[in-house]
């Protein structure tokens, strides 16, 4: 069976770090994935995760962090164990509006990253959607910020259908590059606003089944499950779990 992780991020409107670790474990998750306020007390977070048994395989860093400062990332990573360091997020103000800003960023992202993968580490991008809207002039810019085949990639499986995108065809175009996978559902048109349109896994509008099947062909080795805004976080870890175990 798949032993699943579960991006903090999640339960960041919940219960304090100790309270999230303790349900995780109970629940049955093997992993968890890291962002910046988990990297804030390492020595908490670490007592965390030896406390429950868990392991931080995966971590999100921004950018700034990667490109500018190798040697904190390395620290957070090395304390807490995590092996794949993945850059999420541009904000909308820093994201490029053409084929030779997206270029010269994917170049940017595949130098940050070289340090880190000279010490041993994974490095990959994750996505939204905006990567896979078009520019005027056709490009994907998911396709710019991959062009360098050292960089490896976090599909975030539920965005890029929110793009329109079959996910499918992205594993079938970049599998061999996928590091992680970001587990997530979308709720049929008009339903969960409360939850901006997510759902939990497997009771949401995407073909999980089929996706959990070609991720895996593709090599993928780890899973990480994501809401953007639960109502109710253990809800969602729990059915989140149960629906993909049962896969």
């Amino acid at each position: 069976m798949t032993d699943f992780s579960y991006q903090l991020y999640s339960s960041r409107n919940f219960g304090p770090l100790t309270e999230t670790f303790g349900l995780l474990a109970a629940l049955g998750y093997a992993h968890v994935e890291g962002y910046g306020p988990v990297y804030e007390d390492l020595d908490a977070t670490r007592q965390a995760l030896d406390e429950t048994g868990l392991t931080m395989p995966s971590g999100h860093f921004a950018m700034d962090m990667v490109a500018g400062d190798t040697s904190r990332v390395v620290e957070i990573a090395t304390t807490l164990g995590i092996q794949k360091v993945i850059v999420p997020f541009l904000m909308p103000a820093d994201r490029p509006t053409d084929a030779e800003g997206w270029t010269n960023f994917g170049k940017r992202l595949a130098a940050a990253g070289k340090p880190l993968q000279d010490a041993g580490f994974d490095f990959g991008w994750h996505n939204h959607d905006f990567e896979f809207k078009a520019l005027p002039t056709g490009e994907l810019p998911i396709d710019l910020i991959l062009a360098n085949d050292a960089v490896g990639f976090e599909f975030d499986v539920a965005w890029a259908a929110v793009a329109g995108k079959n996910p499918n065809d992205v594993i079938a175009q970049y599998g061999k590059r996928i590091i992680a996978a970001h587990v997530k559902d979308r709720a049929p048109q008009g339903k969960n606003a409360d939850e901006d349109g997510w759902a939990d896994a497997g009771h949401g509008t995407l073909d999980w089944p089929g996706h959990f099947k070609a991720l895996k062909a593709a090599g993928c080795d780890l899973f990480v499950m994501e809401h953007d805004k639960p109502a109710d976080d253990k809800r969602f870890a729990e059915r989140a779990l149960t629906y993909m175990q049962s896969l």
